[in-house]
């Protein structure tokens, strides 16, 4: 639903699928949604798996203080302000809605990368203004902040810019992926194909009613 988080920690397996809601099936419309994968250290990649339903309403809401931006916290946390979202990898995830011509310039740690991802609008980001539009992504570069501003003008079907703002500490290990699997090396994933095939991954209550 609108706003809606599924935050899963997949940890030793756990089988998943994201699909709009019933209502939404039989009247038609769209939907859009946005998967994010958080890797996790070597350390923790068999925790055991974890669910949590985090509904729009539960999220922290926080204001510019021009009131020209509305931030969303869905996990980690912005100047003190926590969000639902619990995390094994150190992360901050945010939803902003920029209204035209404003400008928001975050707090942000400064052993986190950053990131800000466009779901819809234009406008620009850092201290230079480089500009973005939906669909792209900006990396920022080191530093305790994060600035980004909506174009005065914006498209006529998206009066606002919508942005993810993301950061997190980085793990700086070794990487495999193949599927939907993701491991430090190639003989885990394939321990990892093993076990899915054996049955072995891990099981949580089912939500929902389903």
């Amino acid at each position: 639903m609108n706003g809606d988080t599924q935050w899963m920690t997949a940890g030793s397996g756990l089988l998943h699928i994201e699909a709009p809601p019933e209502s939404l099936v039989t009247s038609g419309g769209l939907f859009h949604g946005l998967q994010l994968w958080v890797n996790l250290p070597a350390a923790d990649k068999m925790m055991d798996p974890r669910y949590q339903d985090i509904r729009g309403g539960q999220v922290q809401l926080l204001t510019s203080p021009d009131g020209g931006a509305l931030l969303r916290v869905i996990a980690g946390s912005l100047d003190g302000h926590e969000g639902p979202g619990i995390t094994h990898t150190p992360i901050t995830m945010i939803h902003a809605t920029i209204r035209p011509g404003a400008e928001v310039t975050l707090p942000w740690r400064s052993d986190f990368n950053g990131l800000a991802y466009v779901l819809a609008g234009r406008g620009s980001v850092g201290a230079g203004r480089r500009p973005i539009h939906m669909g792209q992504t900006a990396v920022f570069g080191d530093g305790g902040s994060l600035t980004v501003r909506a174009d005065e003008k914006q498209d006529g079907n998206t009066p606002d810019l919508e942005v993810v703002l993301l950061g997190g500490r980085p793990i700086r290990e070794p990487m495999a992926h193949y599927g939907p699997f993701v491991m430090n090396t190639r003989e885990e994933l394939q321990k990892a194909f093993d076990d899915f095939q054996q049955g072995r991954l891990g099981t949580i209550p089912a939500v929902h009613g389903m």
